[in-house]
């Protein structure tokens, strides 16, 4: 269910604004309607959050043994006295170890990280000077600049072959030649101009594998700090937190002495929230919502759906507040398109395994144990499916074979017939229960007859798709269905003073009709993506099988095609059922349900559960 809320203002006196706040938030009950402020106190905490996650990137960065990718020389600053002494104190000075309170650590990572990319860039500079300088060979570095003091220039420069202008030195290597040059610059057109060293050849070679070294021993060290990362994830959910608070405390509107602030309050905990509120001496409003206003959305479904909030919170959607708690009706057809896109027994125990193991390795709490629960409940449907179409691994075998897989595999096409038959039974149903429920919730409202009219609507297409592919033959009396329905629809969806703000519904009647036939033939999708599945399984199984080789040496083979392939199709069918079974239940059913997904969910204003200040 949707649980039932009461809009809130919470008035205090401006001096207890922060001690309000913390007492509110101890409450956990409420959620504030919290506007994003300037404040230089929120920016510095927001600064602190971006360091925080900088921080964590560095560390699982190192720890996955990801390289530094030096920045373009183009990129770099000019090579001055002031950055090489910067590099020699890099190379001498030890490195800071990682110890203190979470900001010094977080100072010390990033620190760390800036000399290693400052290491890595200067690296780069000297491997491309070094191969610049090789082809000269070795030579007195003191030498231009002596001769520069006394007015004679010396120039480097590298240019395709052949040399057109007068050079002192030339070497040729395969098709550049590396020149000295003597005296006012004379270059040719094509020229590269080389720049004069700092230092000679050997130390330039000495630096850059220095500069490595160290780069590689920041990285060694980073790659050991991964611990501290649990130290930093705790500390973002404190920052978190104090970001919220931060936030909160600069949308309290202020009138004289006293501030206030709005909110949502669950209807069920308002007692709690008025003796809290008798407690601290805060003045406290609370009204209905009213019908312009967006009300955040609190789910509530049965205790053995509530596995369904997390899959809710994986997708971000979240019915509007006026809308209907749809958890049973998408957990049940979830289920089922589940296991029919993934279609494989297989698959389902594999999945059944990896969903039991899961469970013992989390906390004992039952949201922390939910994804679990519903992949075990997925992988069980999965594994009745495939036991009931007889796949397993993409084999058949015979003596597992059943009455329902014969149906689905009959010779002459029939057994796609009857998989499209089952497809086409699901969404219709699928979509009856959305309209049904419309029904039931307007009735005894005229309107509710125009849901029934849905219905006839749908059902008539039910069998014109059938018709269409030939599983279906369109029985004479639903014509007369389709005309009742239009009628009902027509005549009892719009409330005779909501015609002319309706009249757009009216005039896509036609149109809305004709796409009923869309979605039902939509849920086709269950075969033909779970049959590609299967197909995809049994030429992989072929391939490994048929293998013309001696059993000795074309075990390693089979092994390695089976395991590759199998677990790309069990990707894939992964893939599908985020695709398609989603999409089925939030789009096709969602649009005749009237659900929108387009909530915002309750957010209660409270601490991160084990996270102290």
């Amino acid at each position: 269910m949707i649980v039932p809320m009461k809009h809130l203002t919470l008035l205090c006196m401006a001096e207890t604004r922060e001690e309000t706040l913390k007492r509110l938030r101890e409450t956990g009950s409420v959620h504030l309607n919290i506007q994003h402020d300037d404040s230089s106190c929120f920016h510095d905490v927001h600064a602190q959050l971006a360091r925080n996650q900088r921080a964590q990137h560095i560390l699982t960065a190192a720890a996955e043994g990801k390289p530094v990718i030096p920045a373009p020389l183009s990129s770099l600053p000019p090579y001055t006295p002031e950055l090489a002494a910067t590099f020699d104190t890099w190379l001498s000075q030890p490195l800071p170890e990682l110890k203190g309170t979470p900001e010094e650590r977080i100072a010390t990572i990033i620190h760390l990280s800036d000399i290693r990319q400052g290491l890595v860039n200067e690296a780069g500079r000297l491997a491309r000077q070094i191969g610049q300088l090789k082809p000269f060979g070795p030579f007195d570095v003191t030498l231009p600049k002596t001769l520069a003091a006394q007015g004679v220039a010396v120039t480097l420069f590298r240019c395709p072959a052949p040399v057109t202008v007068p050079v002192l030195s030339c070497v040729t290597d395969e098709q550049t030649c590396y020149c000295v040059q003597i005296g006012e610059p004379n270059l040719p057109p094509t020229a590269e101009r080389i720049p004069l060293p700092d230092a000679d050849l050997p130390t330039q070679i000495a630096r850059h594998e220095q500069a490595l070294k160290q780069a590689a021993a920041i990285g060694e060290q980073l790659k050991e700090a991964a611990p501290t990362r649990t130290i930093l994830v705790g500390h973002e959910h404190l920052l978190r937190d104090h970001c919220t608070f931060i936030t909160a405390l600069d949308t309290l509107k202020t009138h004289g002495p006293v501030v206030w602030i709005t909110g949502w309050c669950p209807a069920d905990q308002v007692e709690a929230l008025r003796q809290s509120a008798q407690q601290h001496a805060w003045g406290l409003l609370l009204r209905d919502p009213e019908a312009s206003e967006t009300v955040p959305t609190l789910l509530r479904p049965l205790r053995w759906l509530q596995p369904m909030l997390v899959l809710f919170k994986a997708l971000g959607i979240s019915p509007a507040y006026s809308e209907a708690d749809v958890s049973l009706p998408f957990f049940a057809f979830f289920s089922i398109f589940f296991a029919m896109l993934v279609g494989d027994g297989g698959y389902g125990v594999i999945i059944l395994a990896l969903a039991l193991w899961g469970k013992t390795k989390v906390k004992a709490t039952p949201m922390a144990r939910a994804p679990f629960t519903l992949l075990t409940i997925f992988s069980i449907a999965t594994i009745v499916w495939g036991a009931l179409s007889n796949t397993w691994f993409g084999f058949h075998p015979e003596a597992l074979s059943n009455g329902v897989s014969q149906w689905l595999s009959a010779p002459g096409g029939k057994g796609d017939s009857n998989m499209m038959l089952i497809c086409f039974t699901l969404g219709v149903i699928h979509l009856t229960v959305a309209r049904a429920w419309n029904a039931l919730v307007l009735f005894p409202d005229s309107k509710f007859l125009a849901q029934v009219g849905w219905i006839g609507v749908i059902w008539f297409m039910y069998f014109l798709s059938g018709s269409i592919v030939g599983v279906l033959p369109m029985p004479f009396f639903m014509k007369i269905v389709l005309g009742i329905s239009i009628v009902l629809i027509a005549c009892f969806m719009l409330k005779k003073h909501e015609l002319k703000a309706g009249a757009a519904d009216l005039g896509m009647l036609p149109l809305n009709i004709i796409s009923c036939l869309g979605d039902i033939i939509s849920y086709v999708r269950l075969f033909a993506v779970g049959l590609a599945g299967v197909k995809v399984a049994e030429n992989f199984n072929e391939m490994a099988l048929s293998l013309d080789l001696p059993l000795y040496v074309k075990i390693v083979p089979i092994a390695l095609i089976l395991l590759l392939g199998h677990a790309l199709n069990f990707a894939m069918a992964g893939l599908s059922v985020l695709v398609h079974a989603v999409r089925l239940n939030t789009l096709e059913f969602s649009n005749h349900k009237g659900i929108s997904w387009a909530g915002i969910p309750f957010t209660p204003f409270r601490k991160t559960a084990g996270v102290e200040e």
